[in-house]
């Protein structure tokens, strides 16, 4: 089975997550020059001439040792799916990570660019599926990670996975220091795919109050919240989040109970989540709900990339 440093052709078996807002060419072109590989949400770009203008960036300052890619949500609330794919495939990065639905289409356009496709997934069944599909690795996302997280603990995903597939297995999660790192490898992950620590990093795309939260703010303070998309999410304690709840309303509660509007009031809860998100990391604003995953608990300081990937490895 191949790591992940073989995988892509990079020094070290660490994935800088892509990050909603948070990540940005900058981030990647400092990761890259550290021997990792970092990926970019496609959706941080508004158009797609933006998104073609940042791979050009990236393929620029590409060094030998590093990798880049670029996240697509594959299902029917990105309604830009297709025309970001096929900027991808026309461009050329070195893999696609796919989220939220099918990858069929995704992994067979990207594999005849040359891009390999890495798919997340939470559970065997899923996994099981995108290695049907042909898939080049598999996203383990587990009960540590931030964001939309899995349900199952690293080391109970990550053996299953490897009992009953022949992908390699990148471990998402969980990770916040060196021996963590050591230790998804120890279970048989190939690498692993790191977000929340590089928030506080000097290059990350968000505000200095989103930075410092990730430093004042530990493990204990992560709690799960349905306000921002509807699907439950990991976002920092803050007293504004105390303030407005994490469980849905009574009025989302009864209107998801009717299968016709169900899918309507998930997405207007995602566009008011994702809003507040945006200027909660953008702007100096008292609504603060930051997402971020338990392993900030060892951000110590606001740093350079270069420093953060030297504390991993």
């Amino acid at each position: 089975m191949s790591s992940l440093t073989e995988l892509l052709n990079i020094k070290h078996p660490i994935i800088i997550a892509p990050m909603f807002l948070v990540s940005n060419t900058k981030m990647v072109i400092e990761g890259m020059k550290a021997g990792v590989a970092g990926c970019i949400p496609a959706l941080n770009y508004r158009t797609t001439d933006e998104l073609r203008e940042a791979i050009k960036e990236l393929k620029a300052d590409k060094v030998e040792g590093g990798s880049f890619g670029f996240n697509l949500i594959v299902n029917k609330s990105n309604v830009k799916y297709k025309e970001q794919l096929k900027v991808l495939c026309e461009e050329g990065v070195d893999f696609i990570i796919t989220s939220l639905g099918s990858p069929e289409e995704t992994i067979n356009e990207a594999h005849e660019a040359g891009i390999k496709v890495f798919c997340d997934v939470t559970d065997l069944k899923f996994a099981q599926k995108v290695e049907s599909l042909n898939a080049d690795a598999l996203i383990a996302v587990n009960n540590q990670a931030g964001g939309h997280r899995g349900n199952f603990s690293p080391k109970d995903l990550i053996t299953e996975l490897n009992e009953n597939c022949k992908l390699p297995v990148i471990s998402a999660g969980g990770v916040g220091n060196k021996s963590q790192l050591q230790e998804m490898l120890s279970y048989g992950a190939v690498g692993v795919s790191v977000g929340s620590p590089f928030i506080a990093s000097i290059e990350s795309g968000v505000n200095q109050d989103y930075k410092q939260a990730c430093v004042d703010y530990g493990s204990d303070d992560i709690i799960m919240t349905k306000r921002i998309s509807g699907t439950p999410c990991t976002v920092i304690n803050t007293p504004y989040v105390q303030k407005i709840g994490t469980e849905e309303t009574w009025i989302e509660k009864i209107l998801n109970k009717n299968r016709k509007l169900k899918k309507w009031v998930k997405m207007i809860r995602f566009s008011m989540g994702m809003r507040a998100t945006k200027n909660a990391a953008m702007k100096a604003t008292y609504k603060t709900v930051w997402v971020a995953g338990p392993s900030i608990e060892y951000t110590t300081s606001i740093k350079p990339i270069s420093e953060i990937v030297d504390s991993f490895v």
